[in-house]
């Protein structure tokens, strides 16, 4: 007899050839308070998919659900399937070591080590793995010149990272969490901090970067989400209005609530 939780395996199965996440019937309550309801999408390969909603609606809490490091809240509950790699990621034996060096996050503020340059890039690759020094030098240049940053900083390596301009700190997180050579990368509101001409590096570098990486992007910036999202989702008050490329909804979004936010930027949900 095929139960139903193996009838939507089967179908994540049939799907995993052009999305790289799939999650079916999610749930996420912290206590009493439910976050997340019956959250069902797919994010596609090697695109930057931009999840988009007012404050409070969710979607960093989506996100961190993808890597699961929701798993540090107190009284969290969780429901519902998260496959990648037609695995389903929620399942209590899931190890979670391989699976944050497979997804990858990037957080809203940079988040450096009181260490060099050198040693942030490498903080992530040497917990798994010894190292020889031709083998560091070589990780620390292709990944600060995949994020952008290496001739900025080649000849500052030994340098502490804090003094490094916020703009080059992000992308330092950013090359240290490439440096573990995830599959898809997670990216929480990271310019929300950052002055123009640092924004437009990242969103240059987010768009290089889904050529090798799956990119799913946190944004409550719409100028922003129409520069350079291929797919968008809207969210609000915990729930998945609308989702699709980015030209159809933007030009014709088929819910009056997708309408209010992406065109006056209110929320009427």
């Amino acid at each position: 007899m095929i139960t139903a939780e193996k009838t939507i395996e089967n179908s994540i199965h049939n799907k995993v050839s052009e999305h790289d996440i799939i999650i079916s019937n999610l749930n996420v309550s912290f206590g009493n308070q439910l976050v997340l309801k019956n959250i069902n999408l797919s994010f596609l390969k090697n695109k930057v998919n931009c999840i988009v909603g007012p404050s409070g609606s969710g979607k960093s809490t989506l996100l961190r659900s993808i890597n699961r490091i929701n798993n540090e809240e107190i009284n969290l509950k969780v429901s519902g399937s998260i496959f990648f790699e037609k695995d389903n990621i929620l399942k209590k034996e899931k190890n979670l070591t391989q699976l944050r060096k497979d997804i990858g996050i990037v957080f809203q503020s940079p988040c450096i080590f009181p260490k060099s340059i050198q040693e942030n890039v490498l903080f992530g690759v040497q917990q798994h793995k010894k190292l020889s020094k031709k083998d560091k030098n070589a990780i620390v240049e292709e990944n600060l010149k995949a994020a952008s940053l290496w001739n900025e900083v080649h000849l500052r390596l030994s340098e502490p990272a804090s003094a490094l301009s916020i703009g080059q700190q992000q992308r330092l997180c950013i090359a240290r969490a490439l440096a573990v050579k995830p599959k898809v990368l997670l990216m929480d509101e990271p310019t929300s901090s950052l002055d123009p001409f640092s924004t437009r590096a990242i969103e240059e570098l987010m768009n290089k970067l889904k050529e090798n990486y799956t990119i799913i992007l946190v944004t409550h910036n719409l100028t922003q989400a129409k520069r350079i999202a291929d797919e968008l989702f809207f969210m609000c008050k915990g729930e998945l209005i609308e989702s699709g490329s980015k030209d159809n909804l933007f030009l014709k979004p088929k819910k009056e609530e997708t309408k209010a936010y992406l065109f006056n930027e209110s929320c009427n949900c």
